[in-house]
């Protein structure tokens, strides 16, 4: 899983920063960071208030792979508050080294989902005792959820996302034969359908799912159907 970091685009996207701090003082919250995950390749695009050092800590020791803040919020549609993965052996691991760089591991975070399972996550963190984060959060937790969708949307529509997200190269042939499977149709029948043998509907189709970052032809064709690729059947 890469990270592409919002920041790093051109500067017509600084607007995400600006949002992001904005965000951090009219709460008084120690960090805020975006995430954005592809669902495709799975790559995690996003901007975070982090300081240089922490976020180049982060990525040396890849624990964009094991962060359960980025994780199990993926699975939630719920907030997620970081008292529940206290007990995992990862959140320890992250937040070990996260409370050396000053990070304390009070946090929340937001997960949104777009409709063609893009899923954002707003992670917001405050250096302060439990008590103090649970007053902090029932004051701010429906303006954070509004949030959330604001910069998501924005991120979708903008020409950041469209530069990270771009669609997988399928070729002609490859999204025809996926959207006969999508119909229902077998690889013997497709074969018949385009005058071509099924060893070589099979070729196109596991190049298909190579593609797709897909396990399965039923998986790749759900992927496909995500992104607007190819229709329902």
């Amino acid at each position: 899983m890469d990270i592409v970091d919002l920041g790093a685009l051109p500067k017509t996207e600084s607007h995400y920063s600006g949002f992001l701090d904005q965000v951090r003082e009219k709460f008084e919250l120690d960090n805020v960071a975006y995430a954005g995950i592809n669902p495709v390749s799975g790559t995690i695009h996003g901007h975070v208030t982090y300081d240089d050092a922490w976020k180049a800590h982060y990525t040396e020791h890849n624990f964009q792979l094991i962060d359960p803040t980025l994780h199990m919020p993926q699975r939630s549609i719920a907030p997620v508050d970081w008292s529940r993965l206290e007990r995992s052996d990862q959140f320890r691991k992250v937040f070990r080294d996260a409370n050396d760089f000053g990070i304390g591991d009070q946090g929340l975070t937001i997960p949104v989902r777009g409709p063609y399972g893009d899923v954002g996550l707003l992670s917001v963190t405050r250096d302060c005792s439990k008590t103090e984060w649970s007053k902090l959060v029932s004051h701010v937790i429906s303006d954070l959820q509004s949030m959330a969708v604001h910069i998501h949307d924005s991120v979708m529509s903008s020409d950041a996302l469209t530069r990270v997200l771009l669609h997988p190269s399928l070729s002609k042939r490859e999204v025809e034969i996926l959207q006969w499977v999508a119909a229902g149709k077998s690889q013997q029948d497709i074969g018949d359908i385009l005058s071509i043998s099924h060893r070589t509907v099979e070729v196109h189709l596991r190049s298909s799912r190579e593609k797709l970052y897909a396990l399965t032809t039923a998986q790749a064709v759900g992927r496909a159907i995500g992104l607007g690729l190819i229709f329902p059947g």
